[in-house]
């Protein structure tokens, strides 16, 4: 009886945390789930890849948990704060249009600058990832190469789904005040929405949608991944890739997901790209359907029919068993075998186009 008492405490008090965290974000509405089933990647109540995909293969999620709890990587986290370059506020808002530069934050989170507009990817500029620093892995770094209060004026941000390591509520409350217009795959508006963001400056995107700005066209397009930030709304929303193109210049956005077919249809499509940002860490042969391997990821850049490849989704958390750098030296091994350029820029680092590519080997 005392342990079904404890069972149950732990259970109403579970239940009380999801009620009352703001940061589990809110929920799409009756009408937008109706909605969602003429999207045509919606069935059963929930979205669906482009091709037959599963979370987890081979072993079950707990043991999965179990070898990343008790048998970890020596190396999954590096032995201390990673080399950082501070990025000046004042250096993004003094550009010209034709400028093309990409800094990347760490994890998947980067500031892009195209046809004089800054646009922000998946910004989770938090230390702390998700509702509770208890269950969740510690950033590498304490600090970020920018904090969110010092960003300039963004006139886009594009999230690719709504994972706490991509949507982060804390960065969210901190930025929405000088951002014009947030754009976002079909049902994270709600999030957003529960965060205070005024409807009229978020834009739900279906997988083919695109969205016209002065001088620039943003386009909505596939992943192959899955959603959800709570026990019981998995794929509730939309995942998503990104593609951003100027009159002359065009650079791409993986988001997370699993290779697929979908990368040689967008280089075809809106490709070659300029620059691609490609998801390149926090993977594991069990669930290898919903994140790239290394090589895989730059055979996905290939695909795209990209100049130069940046590899992110790595050095700032560790959400997989493999050591924190194998990510990076996995993929410039690859990338040297199929002649794919690669920058490799440190944390802050900004990547122009036109000039030299960051491509020091500080991850050793």
């Amino acid at each position: 009886m005392a342990f079904g008492s404890i069972i149950g405490v732990a259970l109403v008090a579970a239940v009380a945390f999801v009620s009352l965290s703001p940061e589990f974000g809110g929920t799409p509405t009756k009408a937008e789930r109706a909605a969602f089933a003429k999207s045509g990647h919606y069935h059963n109540g929930e979205f669906v890849n482009l091709v037959p995909t599963q979370v987890m293969t081979g072993s079950s999620t707990l043991a999965v948990l179990w070898k990343f709890l008790f048998r970890k990587n020596p190396n999954a986290r590096p032995a201390g704060p990673l080399p950082m370059q501070p990025l000046d506020s004042l250096a993004i808002v003094h550009k010209t249009p034709e400028l093309v530069r990409v800094t990347w934050f760490g994890h998947s989170s980067s500031l892009v600058e195209l046809a004089g507009k800054n646009i922000l990817l998946d910004p989770m500029l938090s230390v702390d990832l998700g509702p509770s620093a208890l269950l969740t892995p510690p950033r590498y770094n304490p600090t970020l190469p920018i904090s969110p209060e010092k960003l300039p004026p963004i006139d886009a941000v594009l999230i690719s789904h709504d994972h706490y390591d991509h949507l982060d509520y804390q960065t969210i409350r901190r930025i929405k005040g000088k951002v014009a217009h947030f754009y976002v795959p079909l049902g994270v508006g709600a999030h957003l929405r529960a965060w205070g963001v005024a409807p009229e400056r978020i834009r739900e995107m279906n997988w083919g949608d695109s969205v016209r700005l002065p001088g620039l066209t943003l386009v909505c397009t596939p992943s192959r991944h899955f959603s959800g930030r709570g026990l019981t709304n998995r794929n509730s929303t939309l995942w998503s890739s990104w593609v951003m193109k100027s009159a002359t210049k065009s650079v791409f956005y993986s988001g997370d997901g699993g290779y697929g077919p979908h990368f040689r249809t967008i280089g075809t499509t809106y490709g070659p790209f300029d620059l691609a940002l490609m998801e390149c860490g926090q993977y594991d042969a069990q669930w290898a359907q919903i994140h790239m391997m290394p090589e895989q990821s730059v055979q996905a850049a290939h695909d795209v029919r990209t100049q130069v490849m940046l590899p992110v989704h790595w050095a700032a958390f560790t959400e997989a068993n493999h050591a924190w750098n194998d990510p990076v030296i996995r993929a410039t091994a690859e990338a040297a075998r199929l002649h794919q350029p690669i920058t490799t820029p440190h944390l802050g680092e900004p990547v122009t186009l036109g000039a030299a590519l960051p491509s020091s080997r500080w991850w050793e």
